[in-house]
């Protein structure tokens, strides 16, 4: 049988990055195939590559024998490849009307599948007043109406309450018992086995295996996913166990955000590190986005040390000791601004009046947490100037200058050199032991064991495990965040 879809030998590199080195992806007609990998294993890049969004560097496409060259957008339609990306892809101030017409989308089939769906969408109505759920189904009857040979689903159900993520399972398995073919990304075990033949699976950038889809394949997917990895740095201890009495500094109990996060509860102590693990769209971005003040919750509550609290915006949080620290430092730092201001900012916004700006006590307390945190300033006129550890330094400076005692660590090591996460590592334990508070969300899962006392697993946007360091091995998060159970694992 010949592929409808043979992609080998694919390369992307940014700069000195290699986003893929040697993937590769075969298709079969009528064959709904799981694209499987950890958190940037390549994924999205290769999707990206297939639909004209990327160009590859190297490689080949065949679209049922015949190579293609693949170079927008529109090229990937007339071959037949139709997306359904991870974020909604429909303009927020044009209405649904528009939107197809823009698109050349054909209304009636259009409809059609809406309604397949479960929806009953007004056309008139404007994106940016729909629900995120709504415009995932929107994009996926958009994607359908087009009558694709494949069709591209990356992480279709992550935004989907239940009832609609069966109704896209049911039109994934048509789509395939009428000839045509499905690419069908998802973390979720439960779901590539309702509807998928087989799975091609990335590791590092390259297509390291594929798997027909059978019970008991789990193991072999999640080994294969992770490869024969050394295990570096040393394990955090475990931790004393806490008396019943004591008032943790954040209570969370049964947080709730729209579709994303249901009944999430957990305890994070003064002098811990408590990590967070989760595939990518599981909630954890709302999960701190709620605690730093920048998305209010739908329902639950949040105690700060034992008193109910509500954080109304990014600066009530501020103002209660809470400071939120995010992987990507551009969305941070002012750039073009020296180090010290960089880390001086929140203490000179402090102030409720005009007046001089205690320039010793500042100078003071920048020095302590430059030093503290070994950060080098020989570049210090600009902060864009320095390296990317430095820059995620200062913005952890900043925080340890203004007095907060509670950070949100949102990937901090991301994209740092092995030296300077080594250092972050050393820090975060450092603070620990000072008795801070700190909630530490990571993609990379070997970081856990060496940073954090105990893991919150959050699958589906539910807390479905909390496993201490030292059992807080690859194999287990992963397992755990794909919703596995650590039982069967040991059975």
């Amino acid at each position: 049988m010949t592929p409808v879809l043979d992609a080998t030998g694919v390369t992307k590199s940014y700069g000195t990055v290699d986003a893929l080195k040697n993937a590769s992806l075969q298709v079969l007609p009528g064959e709904v195939h799981a694209l499987l990998g950890a958190n940037g294993a390549g994924k999205s890049t290769l999707v990206k590559i297939l639909t004209g969004a990327v160009r590859a560097n190297t490689g080949r496409i065949l679209i049922r024998g015949e190579p293609r060259q693949i170079a927008s957008p529109a090229m990937a339609l007339r071959a037949g490849l139709v997306p359904v990306y991870q974020e909604p892809s429909l303009i927020p101030d044009l209405s649904i009307a528009d939107m197809l017409r823009l698109t050349r989308t054909p209304v009636d089939a259009f409809i059609h599948w809406v309604g397949e769906l479960g929806l009953n969408v007004d056309l008139r109505s404007f994106a940016r007043d729909l629900p995120l759920a709504t415009l995932r189904v929107l994009d996926l009857a958009r994607a359908l109406a087009r009558e694709p040979d494949v069709l591209i689903l990356d992480e279709m159900t992550a935004a989907l309450p239940s009832n609609l993520s069966e109704r896209v399972l049911d039109v994934v398995r048509r789509q395939g018992e009428t000839g045509r073919s499905v690419i069908f990304i998802s973390h979720r075990f439960i779901e590539i086995f309702a509807v998928c033949q087989r799975a091609t699976v990335l590791r590092d950038g390259e297509t390291v295996g594929v798997v027909d889809i059978a019970p008991g394949v789990e193991d072999r997917i999640v080994e294969l996913m992770l490869g024969a990895k050394v295990e570096r740095g040393a394990v955090v201890a475990a931790a004393a166990e806490r008396p019943a009495t004591e008032i943790p500094r954040l209570r969370i109990r049964n947080l709730q955000v729209a579709t994303k996060l249901n009944n999430v509860s957990f305890d994070l102590f003064n002098g811990e590190v408590t990590g967070i693990v989760a595939l990518e769209g599981q909630g954890q971005d709302e999960l701190f986005g709620v605690l730093s003040g920048a998305i209010p919750a739908a329902g639950g509550s949040v105690d700060l040390d034992g008193t109910p609290t509500r954080f109304a915006s990014p600066a009530d949080a501020i103002a209660q000791g809470i400071a939120y620290i995010p992987g990507d430092r551009s969305a941070a730092l002012l750039r073009q601004r020296s180090v010290r201001e960089n880390i001086a900012l929140p203490l000179t916004a402090r102030f409720a009046r005009w007046g001089p700006i205690a320039m010793a006590r500042e100078r003071k307390l920048v020095s302590a947490a430059i030093q503290r945190l070994q950060i080098d300033t020989r570049a210090q006129g600009e902060v864009q100037r320095l390296s990317g550890g430095n820059q995620q330094k200062v913005t952890i400076a900043r925080w340890i200058a203004a007095g907060s005692r509670t950070l949100l660590c949102f990937d901090p090591t991301r994209g740092i050199d092995v030296r300077t996460k080594a250092e972050i590592y050393k820090l975060m334990r450092d603070l620990a032991a000072m008795g801070y508070s700190i909630l530490y969300y990571t993609s990379e899962l070997v970081e856990v064991q060496q940073v954090c006392d105990r893991a919150v697993v959050i699958f589906g946007g539910k807390v479905v495990d909390t496993i201490p360091a030292t059992e807080c091995t690859e194999t287990t998060l992963t397992r755990a965040a794909y919703g596995l159970s650590r039982e069967r694992l040991s059975a």
